[in-house]
């Protein structure tokens, strides 16, 4: 059985237009994309590549100029497809005189959960995030880290299907991302799909499923993880008992004299050497 689609887009366009109407700056090209139910797919891109602008559409915040976009098979910008996702933002923006609890209370009862339900997913959310102690102090008197957890868990405060996360890491320590890391792998694992933009590629490296690489409003690579990275052009092998610097030259011997080849696969490079090589190649044809 095929896999449903979360987001789709197809030739999507999008222009943004000076005072007097006109085309002035062109954001998304043409953009085919899809983006599978389960996983964590991983946008990348430099700044300007379009990333922004595509998850303004995909939550139905700006309109495309021309091409499609849908959510659940929906117009993004429908309570019903609106309901189903969870928003992380580059920026949280919080409430400074509500303490934690009251914080998750707005946005429980904003999406129209009851007391009871709120006050158990807050309970959970607040000890995964390592919040609990702190839950009755004003935001106002936390850290740059506390607040972007919160702000986490005000995303999931409604259990989405789809969750977009943009620099979930930013401003944490690494105790902080490593309890974010964890928490998005049990969501993985309860079939919640989550979209994730980050700068941090070793993060969307070791996160993510599927990645899309973005480079002025158009999809220059997209994959999985170990189908981009792997060098095709090159082989890795293993050998057990004995080493060798020229495997070809020396197989028979090698064999011969008892040494077993372990494994033969395809190297790969990092994400990182990718990303720049596409961003590379791009600049080259501009």
């Amino acid at each position: 059985m095929e896999t449903q689609a979360i987001a789709l887009a197809r030739n999507l366009t999008k222009y943004y237009s000076d005072f007097w109407g006109r085309k002035k700056t062109l954001a998304l090209d043409g953009l085919d994309l899809e983006i599978k139910q389960s996983g964590v797919f991983g946008l990348l891109g430099p700044n300007g590549s379009g990333k922004t602008t595509l998850v303004k559409l995909m939550l139905g915040l700006i309109f495309p100029t021309s091409g499609e976009i849908s959510i659940f098979g929906q117009n993004p910008s429908s309570p019903n497809a609106r309901s189903r996702i969870g928003y992380l933002p580059e920026e949280s923006s919080l409430h400074k005189f509500m303490s934690a609890e009251e914080t998750l209370r707005f946005h429980g009862q904003l999406h129209g959960m009851s007391r009871r339900l709120i006050k158990s997913r807050a309970d959970e959310l607040l000890e995964k995030l390592d919040l609990h102690e702190a839950r009755k102090r004003r935001v106002s008197e936390y850290s740059k880290g506390m607040a972007r957890r919160l702000g986490l868990a005000c995303a999931l405060v409604h259990t989405p299907e789809f969750l977009i996360l943009d620099e979930p890491t930013s401003g944490l320590d690494p105790l902080g991302s490593r309890k974010v890391r964890e928490m998005l792998l049990h969501l993985k694992k309860d079939g919640t799909t989550i979209l994730m933009c980050s700068h941090l590629l070793s993060e969307i490296e070791s996160s993510c499923d599927t990645i899309a690489i973005l480079d002025h409003g158009r999809l220059v690579k997209s994959g999985t993880v170990s189908e981009l990275l792997t060098r095709m052009d090159m082989l890795s092998i293993v050998l057990r008992d004995v080493s060798s610097e020229n495997f070809e030259k020396y197989r028979r011997i090698l064999e011969s004299a008892g040494a077993a080849i372990e494994t033969v696969t395809h190297p790969s490079m990092t994400l990182e050497e990718l990303f720049m090589q596409l961003i590379a190649k791009g600049e080259e044809k501009a």
